[in-house]
Formats: structure tokens, C-alpha cells, sequence
């Protein structure tokens, strides 16, 4: 017989009653019912329930056990009475009785529980991560994040995708966040810098003449941290495509998406024809480029039974400026003062004075608008504003005021907390979207200056022709990108787009926003050099490997589907990094470290 074990801790089922078996694992807990001992071992791949009576000549040593000791035993295999089979356990219908046990190791008390997952400060559980990686449900979740990046590569191996791995060390590159810098000892002063996306790589890949690249890519990035990005580092699924247009890609990456969906979807419906929303309607309908569109309220520009109207703030915000508008919020089954009133405090507690509504309730056989602002505007026009909403009695509408461009996120903000209070939003689905037609450049308000909106490597729409006749700042921040990004349930779990792959629209690119032709060459040498050679056009996309499996497994937090995160002030408290290094090596490096000035 094999030295630890004959059978795993989930194997075992009633058909192997009569046989002598081994098993190792950990001590789940052991519970003492008048005198017999009942142990559920625990390995990797389940539970099972081992029986120690006073006649086991093993019985001392599983006295001794403890939670989470180490042990090898041996015993006979027997069934269930009908009456104590666990009908949770796949091993729920047998169990053994020991016949000799040995201590393989021993555990000391616990800094946190394994057995019930009671919830426990996030630096005790990330210090002892080996700890809460034996929780059932992390566990759980570490191997269904396996099993989404393996169905991953099988999609995308079944379109004839080939997987090649690109550098880590590599130069630093404008992705919108901060470089992680690694010095370099050979070339002292000089610095590498850990790749925040392999996006030139793979630009560079098709300019070689591989048609169809993808890898599950590590990337890292020195930014904060937050719910759905964990700070250093994060994986995804990148790829890139040669003489494609956008809709190919779309086409390309949407089954391949919705499959992997389905797969661990667990029987949740996954949207199976993937909308096409414009940003600028996505910020207008939805107040966000990244839309739940499990909540069915959709936004609508009400400004024109404003105007003029007897609610003075809103038709003074109308009158103070063209651009200035009313959006409303339509809210269905909103329509008490009480889910009124409770809008209102949300929208005080976000820094806002207060939340205008109407609600309609029924009085005397017939509709009746209440709140200031239906006293205010009249009769006719809150008829109207209900009618364009499609309202009833019941129903409630919200609304914001002012610059689209300052208001938008509040009111997007505003109506996933209505849908969420009026119970609007389907929980048990999946609803992907793509988003198009991005903004190519944006306005930096510290900088005074345009800059680019996402990736700067994307394709304008209109090519150099369009950068060419956008001679004023207005025009450029007009201009539109081949760049999209898909949705899921509110969060942005994939963006990519078409690639700028001609050097004179490349570098009128980066000369409105403030880099000349010297330093994109300086910059992006590498890219810029291979442009002069024949380039392929070509575009990608990177979908958010965390992201997805967070959605997939239900999790609410990247730590949760993460095996070895930092914490939320970016340290491994597990390994002590980042941590101080030897003056040795820091001269080796040719560093010398400034002392810290306190306040």
C-alpha cells in the first residue's frame, strides 16, 4: 500500500464498503459523541468521516487530535446507516473505522479558524494566507479561477490563437498609471520597468507576422488600491489580431467571452447577443461607461418642460447656459414619500444639497403628482413628463441639473441606488455589453492640455485625415476612437481597440498631446521603428482575468479569488515585502537610499 494513502478524502463511496483503506489529511474538526470519536479528514479534494471507538487500539492518538494536525489512517470501510448518511457530502454514505493512525505533523493553536469561516481581520487572514487558503469556500474559489483561465485558453486555442509569452523586464511605457522601476546592476543609473500591459509586445508580434497572439498576462501597476483592482499586480487575457476591423474583433471575442460565461455561470442566464452602446448614449441613458444593465432604468433628457417652468432652479440652471440640462430618473414601483425621502438623505450623504422627485399615486379615480417640484411646474407639464417616461401610479422619478459633463456621474451613481432600493435589479444573471465610439482625446484639467482618453495607441476614427482638420482643442476632444470595452453587471471586464500602426498618424497623435516626434521615437522606439517596416493593421482587447473570476465565483473582493494578495496598504505581510535590503546590495545596484524627512 502506498506510504500516505490508498484513496483521496473525497473518493470514497459506498461501493468501496468491505475494503481496508489509507488516508492523510488534516484534522476538519473532531466531535465526541459518548465516547466514540468521529474525525472528518480533510484534503484536498473532500471530506471524510473517520470513527475511533474506545476498542481502536488508535483510540489514544485520536484523543489527541487537534484541529488541523496531519495524519495517515488506516481503517475498514463501512456504510452509513440511512439514518446518519450526509446527503451534503459525496462521501456522505460511508465512513471508516480507524485501525491504526499516525501523526504526520502536528499543528499549534490557530492564529484564525479553518472549520465555519467566521470572518477575520484581513491581515491576520493575509498573514496566515496558507491558513485561510484551506477555508473551504477560498479554496473553493482558487480552483474555479483554474478552471476559468484553463477554459480561457481552450476558446481561444479553438479560434487558432497561439500562445507566446512576451518580457517582463522591459521599458517604461504611458499606461495611465506608475511604472513598478527594477535598477539595473549591469548598467548602473538605468532602470527596467515591469510591464503594465504587454501592449507594444504584442503590437510588435503582428508587425513580425503572427497573425493571432494571446496570453494570460501578468501586468503590474503602482496604483492604490480598490475593490476590483488589487494593487501590484493582476492577469488577463490578451490578445491581438492582424488585418481586422473593429467589428471583427467584436465578433471574434464575443462567443468566446459569453462561453466561458456560461460554463461557471451556474445555470444564471448570460446575455447571449451583446448590445453595442455608444459612449456618449452610455453616459446619457446609463450616467457610466460601464452600465448595469440588469437595472432597467434608463435616463432621458426632460430640460424642455423646464424651461420657462415655475420651478425656478431648475429653468435658472437652463437659462444660465446652453449646455446646461434635466435629466430624469424614472423609477418604477418608487412611488412613496418614504423611498422618496430615503433618496433624498443617499443624495446628501454623496455631498449633494438634496434629490428632486415626483412620485404619482391615485387620488379619486385619477393620477396624482405629488412633491415641490409637481406643485411647481403645473398640472400639464408633470402629465407630459409622465407620459414621455411611460410612469404610472406607483411610480417615482428623480432628477439632476445642471452640466452633463460634472452631473453625470451622480446621476449614474443615482440610478443604481433606486434600482437597488426599489428591488429593480435581477442579482441571478449575467448581462455583457459592448461599449463604443470612446472619446479619442480628454482634457486635463491639471495640466491645462489634452491628453489621451485611453489606450494611445488606439486608431482615431478618420485616421490622420480627421487628426489633420481638428486644429482647435474643441475638435480634438470631438474626436472619436476605435476603442471599446466590454461590460459585465456594472464593472468593465475587457477593453481594447484598433491600433494606430502608420508613423505619421502616430506621431500627430502624440503631438496633441504634447509629445513631439523626437520623443515618441525616444519613447517608443521599438514600435515606432517597426511601423516603418510594413505594418499589418491590426487591434486586440485584454479582458480583466480577476475581474471575471470575481463576478463568476460571486465574490465581493479581488482578495477573495486572489491566492496570495497584499493588503489594502500594498504589503505581503505574508513574505514581509516590500521590506529593506542590505547595503551591499543597494551598492551593487549603484543606489543609495535618502534619508526619510518626517514631518
Amino acid at each position: 500500500m502506498h506510504r500516505y494513502r490508498s484513496h483521496t478524502c473525497g473518493a470514497l463511496r459506498k461501493s468501496d464498503a468491505g475494503n481496508i483503506v489509507r488516508l492523510s489529511g488534516w484534522v476538519h474538526r473532531v466531535r465526541d459523541h459518548g465516547g466514540v470519536l468521529f474525525i472528518d479528514l480533510r484534503d484536498h479534494y473532500g471530506i471524510t468521516q473517520v470513527v475511533a471507538d474506545p476498542d481502536s487500539p488508535c483510540f489514544n492518538i485520536a484523543e489527541m487530535a487537534r484541529g488541523e494536525w496531519v495524519l495517515r489512517i488506516d481503517g475498514d470501510v463501512k456504510p452509513r446507516s440511512a439514518e446518519t448518511i450526509n446527503a451534503n457530502l459525496p462521501t456522505g454514505e460511508i465512513e471508516v473505522y480507524a485501525r491504526d493512525i499516525e501523526v504526520l505533523s502536528k499543528a499549534d493553536e490557530l492564529p484564525l479558524p479553518v472549520f465555519g469561516e467566521p470572518d477575520y481581520p484581513e491581515d491576520i487572514r493575509l498573514k496566515y494566507r496558507f491558513l485561510d487558503l484551506r477555508r473551504e469556500t477560498l479554496h473553493s474559489n482558487i480552483m474555479q479561477r483554474t478552471r476559468i483561465i484553463a477554459k480561457m485558453r481552450e476558446e481561444m486555442n479553438k479560434i487558432e490563437f497561439t500562445e507566446f509569452s512576451t518580457p517582463i523586464l522591459t521599458a517604461s511605457s504611458p499606461e495611465g498609471a506608475r511604472d513598478f522601476l527594477v535598477p539595473s546592476r549591469i548598467h548602473p543609473g538605468q532602470f527596467y520597468a515591469l510591464p503594465q500591459a504587454p501592449q507594444q509586445y504584442k503590437q510588435l508580434i503582428m508587425m513580425s507576422g503572427f497573425d493571432r497572439y494571446f496570453q494570460i498576462a501578468p501586468c503590474f501597476r503602482d496604483e492604490d488600491p480598490r475593490a476590483d483592482r488589487l494593487p501590484g499586480e493582476f492577469y488577463q487575457l490578451d490578445l491581438e489580431m492582424s488585418f481586422v476591423e473593429q467589428d471583427e474583433i467584436l465578433e471574434t471575442m464575443e462567443p468566446v467571452m459569453r462561453n466561458v460565461f456560461e460554463a461557471f455561470a451556474g445555470g444564471k442566464p448570460v446575455t447571449q447577443n451583446f448590445r453595442r452602446i455608444a459612449y456618449d448614449d452610455a453616459i446619457r441613458m446609463y450616467g457610466s461607461d460601464k452600465p448595469d444593465l440588469r437595472n432597467p432604468i434608463v435616463m432621458q433628457d426632460v430640460s424642455e418642460h423646464f424651461r420657462g417652468s415655475g420651478f425656478g432652479v431648475f429653468a435658472g440652471i437652463l437659462d444660465a447656459d446652453p449646455k446646461h440640462q434635466v435629466w430624469a430618473i424614472p423609477v418604477k414601483g418608487a412611488g412613496s414619500r418614504k423611498h422618496c425621502d430615503r433618496m433624498n438623505s443617499w443624495a446628501q450623504g454623496e455631498g449633494q444639497p438634496g434629490m428632486g422627485y415626483i412620485f404619482w399615486r391615485e387620488l379619486e379615480g385619477k393620477f396624482d403628482a405629488a412633491g415641490p417640484i409637481a406643485k411647481n411646474i403645473g398640472e400639464e407639464r408633470t402629465e407630459a413628463l409622465r407620459q414621455q417616461l411611460g410612469l404610472e401610479i406607483g411610480d417615482a422619478v428623480f432628477f439632476a441639473a445642471g452640466d452633463p459633463k460634472k452631473f453625470a456621474a451622480f446621476a449614474g451613481s443615482a440610478r443604481q441606488k433606486a434600482g437597488e432600493e426599489a428591488g429593480l435589479i435581477d442579482e441571478d444573471r449575467f448581462e455583457l455589453c459592448w461599449i463604443v465610439d470612446f472619446p479619442f482625446y480628454e482634457w486635463d484639467e491639471d495640466n491645462k492640455r489634452v491628453e489621451f482618453a485611453h489606450n494611445p495607441f488606439s486608431m482615431p476614427q478618420g485616421g490622420k485625415e480627421a487628426l489633420d482638420a481638428a486644429t482647435t482643442e474643441e475638435q480634438q476632444l470631438a474626436l472619436k476612437a476605435y476603442q471599446y470595452d466590454l461590460v459585465c453587471n456594472g464593472f468593465e471586464i475587457a477593453s481594447g481597440g484598433i491600433r494606430n500602426h502608420l508613423p505619421d498618424t502616430m506621431v500627430k497623435a502624440f503631438e496633441y498631446a504634447g509629445l513631439s516626434k523626437e520623443t515618441v521615437e525616444e519613447r517608443f522606439g521599438g514600435l515606432y521603428r517597426a511601423f516603418q517596416y510594413g505594418a499589418p493593421p491590426h487591434g486586440g482587447m485584454a479582458a480583466g482575468v480577476d475581474r471575471v473570476v470575481m463576478l463568476l465565483v460571486g465574490a465581493k473582493n479581488l482578495r477573495e479569488i486572489t491566492m496570495f494578495p497584499m493588503n489594502q496598504q500594498a504589503r505581503d505581510v505574508l513574505m514581509g515585502a516590500p521590506g529593506e535590503v542590505g547595503n551591499e546590495q543597494l551598492r551593487e545596484l549603484n543606489l543609495r537610499i535618502n534619508p526619510i524627512i518626517k514631518d
